[in-house]
């Protein structure tokens, strides 16, 4: 049957290049949320509203739910933010909005 097994070959190819694509287009959506937060000077306004908007189209996205908590915590809203935290799986860095920031992205970057 090596028509069928051809055939299988492609299939999981084509899998897997949308898989690849799906994963590039995720990282660089999520660094285009950071990227918001940073050009915003990690400060409420319309850079965060942007970046929160794209946050809430993913919901349920560990990665997107943290940089979520981030949105809330530089809005100074301390219990949604704990809220998105716990969704994400993550408590909150206890130094500045700026190393968390850094760690976001290390964490998007290596992923």
């Amino acid at each position: 049957m090596p028509v069928a097994d051809d055939a299988w070959q492609m299939h999981l190819n084509a899998l897997m290049c949308r898989h690849r694509k799906g994963k590039h287009m995720s990282q660089a959506e999520l660094l285009k949320s950071l990227d918001l937060l940073k050009a915003g000077d990690l400060q409420p306004g319309s850079e965060m509203d942007q970046a929160h908007e794209i946050c809430q189209s993913h919901e349920g996205s560990p990665l997107y739910d943290w940089i979520h908590a981030l949105v809330h915590r530089i809005e100074g809203d301390d219990a949604n933010a704990a809220y998105w935290y716990r969704r994400a799986g993550r408590t909150r860095h206890p130094g500045p909005v700026e190393e968390e920031w850094q760690i976001i992205r290390t964490e998007i970057e290596k992923a």
